[in-house]
């Protein structure tokens, strides 16, 4: 969830004693994936994001409390509830088949490690040259029990910034979106004066593009190997009851929005889907989502929580940017 780091303001430790308390996590083994670079797919069949749906933030957008389906039981709005279930359903039912709206994907596996807090990512065809890209990470400075985190410690050592001897790790780098067409199915709408239908298409987009996100997430685990012995249920799959996550940003990992600049480049995501930022760092279309993938074992999602002004200069200096463009990326995580 996007927004201020939650709960009592706690003392900060300084960048370097939290430096002090990353994680030292187990090499895991080297994965292989099923390729190398970006890939691109074109008309995901709708009906095919319906499982993955996650209905609890869609019913949120409408106001209710609770999650779902618990809520479709709660008596006092057990009627209202399950009448918005039923059109959404039927909505959905009738967007699989509508060709104006496609969903679109593109996703690639690159050799990756770390050094220090950042991401260093190579394109395939380039481990012997610098990075393709450098992918700062903020960590965990306040002072709680237990290891201090960056999402970079869930990658292996680079080596004087260059691959490990014994091979680079891999991360996922994604981009998908359902919105093509979509405004165009909210603009009828809102012509002809069905203000609800409108509302309902808005609702629906952005869970379509979150399905669509856990679809992909799923197909990329089988193309890393591990997740071809997967049997998971919708719960499971809402629950991320599975290995590796995906983070993205702007969210309490990874909480800058610029990274999704590097994101974009890697995979040429606006070429390949049609898909472009604003220079506040919004995706066009609406209803789409862009994050990483990472494999490890050890991979979690947390919340970097409040930072202070060192780790804040530091890094701004490792993303080449001005203190002041930083503190605006990174407000709601400042002391």
């Amino acid at each position: 969830e996007r927004g201020r780091p939650r709960g009592r303001a706690r003392p900060l430790l300084d960048l370097a004693a939290a430096r002090r308390r990353a994680p030292e996590f187990p090499r895991p083994e080297r994965l292989e994936p099923a390729f190398r670079g970006p890939r691109a797919l074109r008309n995901v069949p709708v009906a095919d994001l319906a499982r993955y749906v996650d209905w609890t933030p869609f019913f949120h957008a409408w106001e209710f409390r609770g999650t779902f389906p618990g809520l479709l039981e709660r008596e006092a709005t057990r009627t209202e509830a399950r009448e918005l279930h039923r059109n959404a359903l039927e909505r959905l039912g009738r967007l699989a088949g509508d060709p104006r709206l496609e969903a679109r994907a593109v996703y690639g596996f690159f050799p990756a490690a770390r050094e220090g807090d950042d991401i260093l990512i190579w394109r395939p065809e380039g481990l012997d040259e610098a990075p393709a890209s450098r992918i700062p990470t903020l960590r965990q400075q306040e002072d709680r029990p237990g290891p201090r985190l960056a999402a970079a410690d869930f990658l292996g050592a680079a080596e004087a910034g260059r691959p490990p001897a014994g091979g680079a790790d891999v991360i996922g780098v994604v981009a998908v979106t359902a919105g093509h067409g979509l405004a165009d199915l909210v603009a009828e709408a809102e012509a002809g004066g069905d203000d609800y239908d409108a509302l309902l298409l808005r609702s629906l987009g952005d869970r379509l593009a979150e399905a669509l996100a856990e679809w992909l997430h799923e197909q990329a685990r089988r193309d890393l190997g591990y997740g071809k012995s997967e049997n998971l249920t919708p719960e499971d799959l809402i629950r991320g009851r599975f290995r590796g996550i995906r983070p993205a940003p702007g969210y309490p990992a990874t909480p800058d929005l610029g990274i999704l600049s590097e994101i974009f480049r890697l995979l040429g995501a606006e070429a390949a889907i049609g898909v472009e930022l604003t220079e506040s760092f919004a995706i066009r279309p609406a209803a789409s989502v862009a994050g990483l993938y990472f494999a490890s074992p050890e991979a979690r999602y947390f919340s970097v929580g409040t930072i202070g002004r060192d780790q804040l200069e530091d890094y701004a200096r490792r993303r080449g940017i001005p203190v002041a463009a930083a503190e605006r990326l990174l407000r709601r995580h400042l002391a």
